[in-house]
């Protein structure tokens, strides 16, 4: 029997498809208190689900393997588990959909000038000059720069190219066009056909002095920790818009704030912030070429039975002795 400890709340369904998978597992669920391993608790599962915290190895001799509930890896802190050979491996794919559709959203508000919609809604007076208020950029013929080619990126590609959009992307191996991570049916890219560009990370500069739209879809890692400073933002076009919906750190938000200000590009749709909230003083509260969000492009109401899909597949190649989906490289940080 193979021993699986699950930290997640998961309904009793849901854990009838992991069940599914095979006979021979042992399944024990616990909740971890304020989502943290308790001092005075052990466990003897060789698979740990990563719901919250993971354990200290010696309260888990026996583990093998854990998967994170979530895309990124941050929320294991655990310095122990990255230096040791237990398998890592996360849910990325789980938001492919919504934060793609969530990113062509962002294009599409700032490309109609939605916020203008509801600024004269608001004031129950149409301006005179509707023309200059209102016209639209038409998407056909632009250029979208996609920094960071996983499975966001993939799907956001394939949402996008039906509009005319030239789609340029960042890759940190160029060479690998194909999708090595878990793919949901009908989404994303697979053999990496879809950019008409394709740029090395380190060419992240060059790629987007070209765009008129920019969405970052990057992991936070020392590499790319305020990769969006004022250099690479001097280097976007002055009318360019930039999404992010990777993590706040990769732009360095004073940066960005001059640069909005000054006209380094045009404006900025922002789900990610370096802090979370984000303070009361923050200019961009007040700034009308922000449109911005409670990091919600996640939000989906599929999310755990997406990530039991994923989980499902990893667990039957794990048990058949297959190499595992998404897993975490130590050298790359994600």
């Amino acid at each position: 029997m193979n021993k699986l400890l699950l930290t997640a709340p998961f309904p009793s369904h849901l854990v009838d498809k992991i069940r599914a998978v095979s006979p021979n597992l042992d399944i024990e669920q616990r909740t971890l208190p304020n989502g943290r391993w308790p001092e005075d608790w052990t466990t003897d599962a060789e698979i740990y689900y990563a719901y919250g915290k993971v354990p200290p190895l010696a309260l888990a001799p026996n583990l093998q393997w854990v998967q994170t509930h979530y895309a990124g890896v941050d929320s294991l802190e655990s310095s122990e588990l990255w230096d040791s050979r237990i398998l890592i491996t996360t849910a990325s794919g789980v938001h492919a959909a919504n934060m793609a559709q969530y990113a062509l959203t962002q294009i599409l508000a700032w490309a109609h000038r939605v916020p203008n919609w509801f600024k004269y809604k608001q004031t129950q007076y149409w301006t005179d000059n509707r023309w200059n208020t209102f016209v639209p950029q038409e998407l056909n013929g632009k250029t979208l720069g996609i920094v960071g080619y996983g499975s966001i990126g993939r799907e956001l590609a394939r949402l996008a190219k039906p509009f005319g959009l030239k789609i340029l992307v960042t890759k940190q191996n160029a060479r690998q066009l194909v999708d090595t991570g878990y793919i949901f049916p009908g989404q994303g890219d697979p053999d990496g056909e879809l950019p008409d560009r394709i740029y090395p990370s380190q060419a992240t500069r060059s790629m987007v002095a070209e765009c008129d739209f920019v969405v970052i879809t990057l992991p936070l890692t020392e590499q790319t920790h305020h990769l969006f400073d004022e250099e690479l933002l001097k280097a976007m076009k002055a009318t360019a818009f930039l999404v992010n919906v990777g993590r706040g750190a990769i732009i360095k938000e004073s940066d960005l704030v001059r640069g909005l200000k000054k006209g380094w590009l045009a404006g900025a749709g922002l789900d990610v912030f370096e802090q979370e909230p984000l303070p009361e003083e923050s200019p961009l509260w007040e700034m009308e070429n922000v449109i911005m969000t409670p990091h919600i492009s996640g939000f989906t109401p599929h999310y755990d039975e997406r990530a039991i899909g994923i989980f499902a597949e990893n667990l039957r190649r794990y048990l058949a002795g297959e190499p595992l989906l998404n897993q975490v490289d130590r050298d790359k940080g994600y």
